[in-house]
């Protein structure tokens, strides 16, 4: 049938297979009732948010299918179901910063009258190979679950015929056609690469650091991201020679006064930063080792150095051209990021996203879950509730952790006006590093309110042990309307770093000097 087209295939119930020149296609027709479509929702990206989405809307009695495909890295690295988070990010960076701070721990520990062997080494094999178990379990178990909450997997690249409809490719070629009444776009996205010489040659991504099966050695991580950042900070505390190349600014987005504290921390933890400077291009040694060729704004001539490992880190893009979009009317930026309303609905009326794809959204993990189940909610449900994009808390897991939630001290001033905005701050020493005597300097922490009334919290920073840990119950509070008065007259847990923040009480505009000199 040379001229068939999805209309004519439409008309097959049950499973049909059609065969059209060489290509079969596989049509999953369930008509019963009312039921148009195959699907009451398909979900295109089997990512946290895409199975937090699926999942959600099976629980509410509907047929879904989630369609899932990993296109190799430039280096030929592949995973399983799960996304970034499981397979190449949250998941594995925790996993190998845990392992670098335990170093750091053993070397402290011989302070507090542990015998440690002066000379103790780490073996990235067996790192490697407990990071990837686990991540193979996650992988499994997300299978698991879908096949529990009877949500049909689908390890096929999807792309769309129309609206309501999407071709599934297979690794081996063969496709399959399915239909939804509802088509979740969650593909997430993959990192960005400098259009140099040698790069995609070469270099490796965050997609490929986390399945080396042979040790990094000396490396060069280039960008000045949260992973550029996490994956130095890790590499150097497991014992690798490590240097950051960056362009201009740390952290882009945050609070540039924490940032710049990340990075003297990390410089005094013996990071090397190449700043002011882009690679120009990446080589090939005889011996396998690779020069990296870069312009320096600050001396204003090329440099060159060698490494065994260049990661590069210089940001993440959409994994949304290959869709089709365009074919079915949806509005997409020339970087291919989604325009979506406050819904998470698309231009195209049953064609929703969520996640690291939506234009000018956080793009993290917990908030894809978190709207994917709210999208889920209000299709099947009747819920009415949107996601809150406002308030979001994260943390970047640097040897000295940072984590944020609200607004940065720039973004209040910019908001409210320098002089509305009240900032409550202080350094301190956490206990732990007492008997060590451990460089306190970068530790540090701020409160930033609106100046008058009962000085509501615009945003609360910290930077130290656990600051993630730290960070969660205050943003439970802040989420509902924290004043600077409520935290002031909260009883802190002593002896913690977490109780400094209920102690807070000189502010920036004060003078006053913030360090923090006992109880």
């Amino acid at each position: 049938m040379p001229g068939i087209c999805h209309q004519t295939i439409s008309r097959y119930y049950g499973r049909s297979k059609i065969i059209v020149g060489r290509r079969i296609f596989y049509t999953i027709r369930a008509f019963s009732g009312t039921h148009k479509y195959d699907y009451d929702m398909v979900v295109v990206g089997g990512g946290s948010g895409g199975l937090a989405c699926s999942k959600e809307a099976a629980h509410f009695g509907k047929k879904v299918a989630v369609l899932d495909y990993v296109d190799p890295s430039f280096q030929g690295t592949t995973w399983g179901l799960g996304g970034t988070c499981v397979n190449v990010g949250c998941i594995p960076k925790k996993l190998m910063h845990q392992a670098a701070l335990l170093g750091e721990s053993v070397r402290d520990a011989k302070k507090y009258g542990w015998n440690i062997p002066e000379n103790f080494n780490h073996d990235w094999s067996v790192l490697s190979e407990a990071v990837q178990n686990h991540v193979h379990s996650l992988n499994w178990g997300h299978r698991v679950q879908l096949k529990t909450k009877s949500v049909d997997y689908i390890n096929g690249k999807g792309s769309f015929l129309d609206s309501h409809t999407i071709k599934a490719v297979t690794k081996n070629g063969r496709e399959k056609i399915i239909s939804g009444q509802n088509i979740v776009v969650a593909v997430g996205g993959r990192p960005r690469f400098p259009n140099i010489p040698g790069a995609k040659e070469y270099c490796i991504s965050s997609d490929d650091l986390f399945w080396l099966k042979k040790p990094p050695g000396r490396t060069l991580v280039v960008g000045a991201s949260y992973v550029s950042l996490e994956c130095a900070g890790f590499l150097n505390g497991l014992g690798y020679d490590t240097s950051i190349m960056v362009r201009s600014i740390l952290l882009r987005g945050f609070d540039q006064q924490m940032a710049s504290f990340v990075g003297e921390h990390m410089e005094s933890q013996g990071i090397n930063f190449i700043k002011s400077s882009v690679p120009k291009r990446v080589e090939r040694m005889k011996d396998g080792k690779l020069e990296v060729f870069y312009d320096s704004y600050e001396w204003g001539e090329e440099h060159s150095d060698v490494f065994d490992t260049v990661i590069l880190a210089v940001g993440r893009d959409p994994v949304t051209k290959t869709l089709g979009l365009e074919k079915i009317g949806v509005e997409f930026e020339k970087s291919g990021y989604i325009v979506c309303h406050k819904d998470e609905q698309t231009s195209v009326e049953n064609v929703y996203a969520i996640g690291d794809v939506i234009q000018d959204r956080p793009e993290l993990t917990p908030v894809a879950i978190m709207a994917g189940k709210l999208l889920a909610r209000r299709l099947f449900d009747g819920s009415t509730e949107l996601m809150d994009y406002d308030k979001i808390p994260t943390t970047v897991f640097t040897p000295l952790e940072y984590s944020t939630v609200g607004l940065s001290e720039e973004k209040a001033d910019e908001v409210h006006g320098h002089d509305n905005v009240e900032v409550y701050h202080a350094f301190y020493k956490p206990l732990d590093y007492s008997i060590p005597d451990k460089d306190a300097s970068q530790c540090y922490m701020k409160v930033v309110c609106k100046f008058e009334g009962d000085q509501e919290i615009l945003g609360i920073h910290f930077l130290g042990p656990n600051a993630g840990e730290v960070m969660q119950g205050f943003a439970v509070a802040l989420k509902n309307g924290l004043t600077y008065k409520q935290l002031s007259t909260t009883v802190g847990i002593h002896p913690t770093s977490a109780e400094e923040l209920v102690k807070l009480n000189i502010s920036k505009r004060s003078g006053l000097d913030p360090h923090v000199t006992g109880c």
